[in-house]
């Protein structure tokens, strides 16, 4: 046994010495696609970027470089980033709609990207959806949080309660980046920071480690999803994901088993709860209608139902 593993050994090493010539072999003839590393490209940041409705100045030092940071990390997060933009073209038709009936500047959108990856998740900390609302935050604002449903996982009844919160923090400190800052660090938290330090704006504020990138994330994923060409990512339409066309089924009485009731729509429990995230369990009772519950307008897009 100690013979065959030196021999092994002493092949191990003729081979790896054979690999290590080769790729610092001079031989100009020789091709060295394998051995050479690529090398990284630094975006180029804009001199000026639109954002919250106003043109802001990239020449601050400060606010560059913090930029600058987000920009690297989401650019070279190929999977996660990817997988945002193809996202990005199912859920933000409806998002923009609800932002502009509400009358809050569309940026917002990219708010909702940095809190989930455009994905219903739930954090540690409890926070769920696409917004992130923890529970009483939730409550607040009008979002039903039962043992059978969960309306923060409602794309637009939770897009209308963060509107709600946005617009509450904008009436507090009359700008819209503080606002953003404000859903991350808390309303009042934000104020005695600013109060503390004889400022009035998130970028004059010294803030904690997370509040701090929040902003400068968002501003980040605004410029990559706005041309993702420019920062590496050639994603054509035909890959991205497209809106589920879908209709609405009005609930008035309660449903003891919702498989049993979806297999009568033609479909299944699967196909319901991809549709409907906010329903939890395989019942919805009294408390928790009346409701709309969402099924494929066209059932072939979600596959049909097989006996």
């Amino acid at each position: 046994m100690i013979l065959k593993r030196l021999r092994i050994s002493r092949v191990t090493w003729i081979s790896l010495y054979l690999v290590f010539a080769a790729c610092n072999t001079q031989d100009a003839s020789t091709p060295t696609r394998h051995c050479v590393n690529k090398t990284t490209k630094a975006p180029i940041l804009p001199k000026e970027m639109s954002f919250f409705n106003q043109t802001l100045s990239l020449t601050d030092i400060d606010i560059k470089e913090r930029l600058e940071r987000e920009i690297l990390v989401n650019t070279y997060f190929h999977s996660s980033t990817s997988l945002v933009i193809k996202r990005s073209t199912r859920y933000f038709p409806t998002i923009e709609r609800i932002l502009k009936e509400e009358g809050v500047p569309q940026d917002f959108k990219y708010l909702c990207v940095i809190e989930s990856n455009l994905s219903n998740v739930v954090s540690p900390a409890g926070a769920a959806g696409l917004w992130q609302f923890m529970p009483n935050t939730a409550a607040e604002y009008g979002l039903k949080i039962t043992p059978e449903v969960d309306e923060r996982n409602d794309l637009e009844k939770s897009t209308r309660a963060a509107c709600k919160l946005f617009k509450s923090n904008y009436r507090l400190f009359n700008n819209w980046v503080n606002a953003c800052a404000a859903y991350n660090r808390g309303p009042g938290g934000l104020l005695r920071d600013m109060n503390s330090q004889g400022v009035n704006h998130f970028f004059d504020t010294e803030m904690n480690p997370e509040t701090a990138r929040y902003v400068f994330r968002i501003m980040a994923l605004k410029l990559i999803l706005e041309q993702p060409i420019k920062y590496g990512y050639n994603i054509p339409d035909s890959a991205k994901y497209l809106p589920i066309k879908c209709k609405q089924i009005q609930i008035k009485k309660p449903i003891k088993n919702i498989a049993i009731w979806a297999r009568k729509q033609g479909i299944n429990l699967k196909i319901i709860r991809l549709m409907n995230p906010w329903i939890l369990t395989n019942q919805l009772s009294l408390n928790s209608i009346p409701c709309a519950i969402k099924i494929p307008a066209n059932k072939g897009e979600l596959g049909m139902f097989r006996k």
